[in-house]
Formats: C-alpha cells, structure tokens, sequence
C-alpha cells in the first residue's frame, strides 16, 4: 500500500512539474504575443487564441497519460502498452468505466491516476478561463481608448 502511494505521489509530482512548466511557457508566449492579440482584428485572435490554449490543455494531459500508462506498463500492471494506455486515459479523466481495471495489488496507484487526472483538468480549466480573460480584458481596453 505505501510503495502504491509513494509512487502515486512521485509520478503525480512529476506531471505537477510538467503542468507548471507548460503554463509558464503558456504565460511567455502570451507576454510575446500580447500586442499582437490585443490589436484589431480582436475576435478571429480570441478565437485561434481559444483554439490554441485547447491544444496547449490537450497536449499536457496526453503527456500525463502517458506517464500513467508507461509506468503501469513497466510495473506489469498490465500486459500491453494500448491496455496500460486505455485504462491510463479512462482514469486520468475519471471515466471509470470498469472495462479494463487494474490488479488488486494497483488498484489504490489507479485511484491516484484519477485523482491526476482530476487535479489536471480543474488546474488546466483555470489557467485556459485566466488567459481568455486577460486577453479579452486588455482587448476591450485597447477598444474603449480608441
């Protein structure tokens, strides 16, 4: 049980780090950009601006996925890399699905994949809600000085 939760912890550190990195390249390239967004033409760059920060949120879950399934696969939980795969991604979004389950002896490192996959989504959501919302709070600055 504890070899389960220090693991848990390590591997859901690990992605915690990854998150924190993403959203501080995320924030760089925002500050880069920021004139450029906030200039006419505001909404077709609001929209790709949308459209690439759901790229951004997808890109480091699959990573945090990918984590979950490399590591179940290397501690035999599972048999092949697309089963290790499937049930890292209905944990990760806490699907639960109960078509492939992990062994008994990992079922409470499963868990600990979905509470990721929990803290993931509601930590990506937030970021995805600020960055929308700076950019169209100093967009509607730009058009009320004008």
């Amino acid at each position: 049980m504890f070899t389960q939760i220090a693991l848990g912890t390590g591997l859901l550190l690990v992605h915690v780090m990854i998150m924190a990195v993403a959203a501080f390249l995320l924030e760089v390239t925002f500050r880069r950009l920021h004139h450029w967004l906030v200039t006419p033409p505001q909404r077709p760059k609001l929209l790709l601006m949308l459209v690439a920060v759901c790229l951004w949120v997808l890109a480091v879950v699959t990573c945090g996925v990918w984590i979950w399934a490399l590591s179940l696969l290397e501690l035999g939980a599972f048999p092949d890399l697309e089963s290790a795969v499937y049930f890292s991604l209905v944990a990760f979004t806490t699907l639960g699905l109960g078509d492939v389950v992990a062994p008994q002896e990992w079922r409470i490192l499963s868990v600990m994949a979905a509470v990721n996959g929990f803290l993931s989504f509601g930590l990506l959501t937030a970021l995805l809600v600020e960055a929308l919302r700076q950019v169209r709070l100093a967009q509607l600055e730009i058009r009320h000085r004008h």
